[in-house]
């Protein structure tokens, strides 16, 4: 059958299997993968994640990882952090859910032993079709660190972007994503944000498909920035990117009405699966979400519908179930 005008996506993680986290290894890494694959497809996701499993750290089980991943490899950070530097982290409160800085940079940055290369191209060794592997922007890696060498936020959010712009390149996936959590809370820092992603997306090769995931927050469960998506939308319209994957089933009803003045040249990735509660959506409440979502932005303009961030904090038979009524509730829209 021809690919649906609107197509079904997940946004990055899946539960850790618990036989993953009680034995971990290369090999299990490397099944469990698999097996994330493989259930995506058999519930009829076209465009899945890898689960990002690999990132998995049972000391950062509340970000899954999404900071430590990226930042413990790279050159010029140390993860020495006692009660001095702790002290003076507090002092600057870049983010309020961490109470310590994820790293401190004490020289120039580079790619140390990051290697987005070996991960995806795992990834890719058993994802059966095309899938989507995601990055963490450079805007929320830099403000959980603590800044000893470049003195300077902006110098240190787009050399963050450099290196992570020089890791994207090449991967072997189908699509590129980058994940901003921090910035919807933050519009005023909205200019350097864009600049420091597009450094990243620019360097995703052609024939890849950039997308660019934005939620406001997702701490164990918890909303943890204020604000609304009309503040963004300039943002929004500057990204070099071809669809954005937006949470909106969290979001109150008003947050839609901004969407009508993105660019119709990016494509609209519409969350309609809610991932802070257990609660498994209908596919009619799916197909009323999608609904409700087209007619206020437009006929055709949403082009992806999707859960609203990543399923890490869930469990597997809620996750499952929840990703069945995506793909059912989608289908039930369109009428297929």
């Amino acid at each position: 059958m021809p690919n649906p005008r609107i197509l079904t996506t997940t946004v990055g993680s899946y539960p850790v299997p618990e036989w993953l986290a009680a034995l971990p290894s290369e090999q299990a890494v490397i099944d469990a993968t698999r097996v994330v694959f493989s259930i995506q497809r058999q519930a009829g996701i076209d465009l899945p994640t890898d689960g990002e499993l690999y990132r998995f750290d049972v000391n950062h089980p509340d970000t899954n990882g999404m900071i430590e991943y990226f930042i413990r490899p790279m050159a010029g950070i140390s993860s020495a952090c006692g009660r001095s530097t702790t002290a003076e982290f507090s002092q600057v409160a870049p983010m309020g859910f961490r109470r310590r800085p994820a790293g401190v940079v004490t020289g120039p940055l580079g790619e140390g032993s990051l290697n987005l290369l070996s991960d995806c191209s795992r990834a890719a060794s058993v994802a059966g079709g095309d899938f989507k592997f995601t990055v963490t922007s450079p805007y929320m890696l830099a403000r959980t660190l603590l800044d000893h060498h470049y003195r300077n936020f902006e110098r240190l959010t787009m050399a963050l972007g450099e290196v992570l712009a020089a890791q994207v390149r090449g991967l072997p996936a189908a699509c590129i994503q980058v994940d901003e959590a921090n910035i919807p809370g933050n519009p005023k820092d909205a200019p350097l944000a864009a600049a420091s992603i597009n450094l990243v997306l620019d360097a995703i090769g052609r024939g890849t498909r950039r997308a660019v995931h934005f939620c406001f927050g997702n701490y164990g469960g918890q909303t943890i920035q204020r604000g609304g998506w009309k503040a963004l939308v300039a943002f929004l319209n500057a990204l070099h990117a071809d669809h954005l994957v937006l949470e909106l089933a969290h979001r109150p009803p008003g947050d839609l009405h901004a969407l009508k003045d993105i660019d119709r040249a990016i494509g609209l990735g519409v969350g309609v699966v809610d991932v802070k509660v257990n609660h498994v959506e209908t596919p009619d409440e799916v197909a009323g979400r999608i609904q409700k979502a087209e007619r206020t932005v437009g006929q055709g303009r949403v082009q992806w519908v999707h859960p609203d961030c990543g399923f890490w904090m869930l469990k597997r038979s809620i996750v499952d179930r929840k990703m069945e009524a995506l793909v059912r509730g989608r289908d039930k829209y369109l009428g297929r």
